[in-house]
């Protein structure tokens, strides 16, 4: 069995900073100590950059099948790949969508043969499919996903028997996009009649408002108390919502948690002037104020992991006027260069970052042996090191060729990535010879 040795590495683990060498043997960390010899191991002396566990993206959007032509599961997985996420969980939104069990199995399938990092996907839940969803085997999958409001592929879940239905029998974890419709179809009128088909996009974030927000959110919860659902909220957009959320409990006690994605920790409604489009993300990005107060629920205990959201769309698209231009937009290639920027900033600390983009992913959805650095779990890993890197479209492995961080430049740079042991991205290049497996749940 191949071995790798991982020398002076400064781990990033278990609310820790160490250093420590580490021991990899065939896909599995076998070994972690101050120093350690072995005259079989291929050696790579890391010489004091830091080593964290492979991120776990819990959202991601990549367009296979059916929407090819925006990304596939084999480009946006290598792009995750050069991101430092070795893992990622895949949403339903597909052509055809994944409310199926013949989907699900197709999108497995699809992911066996081409996707470059580790991989599962959820199961949609519609108004019609509640009793494949009795049926869904507990650790077939992510989850189930929900849209309590509308976005790209219309499967919007809006019958209250329904949802009841799926939170009551169910016992996998239920993600849910929070949005009323009722409210965002009300104000598009207004805005239509204010603007005619010339909305600005400035609209986003009052069409799709916190109100809306705040209204989907807060029904989601009472329904998850009265039922016991296990619920996440994805992407959590305002500062409103985050009073719906219990504090005083552990995080491993928690039935309901939330999520915050990098562009509404990143992003305000004063870079729409220049972003424009490019920027349009279900749930809308807010004020100054919502992400001030958001990033205090990620250095609390309030938002409990972070994320992407990642959606690809074609420039073209994007390029729309408001009311055509889908929203969504690519992540994963620079979704932890950019955690890592705000914690140079001073924003929340290593510690916390590597909590809520991998142990509490990984913990939150039962995950078998990954999203810590601990003896006898799968050695998905990243190295990064401190080492400013420029955006650039030439630099883009997402197949759409752009990013809301174009011209940007991070404080870091993403060096090495191992998964399941294999070293699958190295100084900027990607091996062809993919590692990449079926997560495994233990619920």
């Amino acid at each position: 069995m191949p071995k790798t040795l991982i020398k002076n590495a400064r781990i990033v683990n278990e609310s820790s900073i160490f250093e420590s060498d580490i021991l990899v043997e065939d896909q599995y960390i076998k070994k972690i100590a101050s120093s350690i010899s072995d005259d079989t191991a291929d050696v790579i002396d890391l010489e004091g950059a830091l080593l964290l566990p492979g991120c776990i993206d819990n959202q991601v959007h990549f367009r296979e099948p059916g929407l090819t032509h925006k990304g596939s599961i084999s480009t946006e997985s290598r792009a995750a790949l050069a991101g430092g996420i070795t893992t990622f969980m895949e949403q339903p939104n597909t052509n055809p969508q994944t409310v199926t069990f013949e989907a699900l199995q197709d999108k497995f399938d699809r992911a066996a043969k081409g996707s470059y990092v580790n991989y599962s996907f959820f199961f949609g839940g519609t108004n019609d499919n509640l009793e494949l969803i009795k049926r869904l085997d507990i650790n077939a999958c992510a989850g189930i996903k929900l849209f309590l409001g509308s976005s790209t592929g219309n499967m919007l879940v809006d019958r209250e028997e329904t949802i009841r239905g799926i939170f009551s029998n169910t016992e996998m974890v239920i993600a849910a996009h929070c949005e009323d419709e009722a409210t965002i179809r009300a104000n598009t009128e207004a805005a239509i009649k204010q603007y005619g088909e010339d909305i600005p996009i400035e609209m986003h974030p009052i069409i799709r408002s916190s109100e809306a927000c705040y209204k989907s959110s807060s029904r989601a919860i009472e329904l998850a108390r009265e039922t016991g659902a296990k619920l996440h909220v994805f992407h959590v957009s305002t500062a409103e919502e985050l009073e719906l959320f219990d504090t005083h409990l552990p995080f491993s006690e928690k039935q309901i948690t939330a999520e915050v994605c990098l562009h509404h920790l990143w992003f305000s409604d004063e870079d729409y002037a220049k972003k424009g489009t490019l920027i349009k993300w279900n749930p809308a990005v807010k004020s100054a104020s919502d992400r001030d107060a958001l990033w205090d629920g990620v250095r609390g205990n309030t938002l409990d992991i972070l994320a992407t959201d990642h959606a690809p769309h074609t420039i073209d698209e994007k390029s729309n006027p408001y009311l055509k231009a889908p929203s969504g937009g690519p992540l994963v290639q620079h979704a932890l260069l950019g955690y890592l920027d705000k914690v140079e900033e001073g924003a929340f600390d290593l510690q916390t970052l590597v909590k809520k983009f991998a142990h509490n992913v990984a913990d939150r959805y039962h995950i078998d042996r990954r999203g810590y650095i601990r003896e006898g779990y799968y050695a998905d890993l990243v190295t990064v090191k401190k080492n400013r890197s420029k955006v650039t479209k030439e630099s883009l492995l997402y197949d759409c060729k752009w990013s809301p961080f174009e011209g940007h430049t991070f404080a870091y740079t993403v060096d090495k990535v191992w998964v399941n042991g294999h070293l699958g991205y190295s100084d900027g290049v990607i091996s062809e010879d993919r590692q990449a497996k079926k997560l495994v749940f233990k619920r």
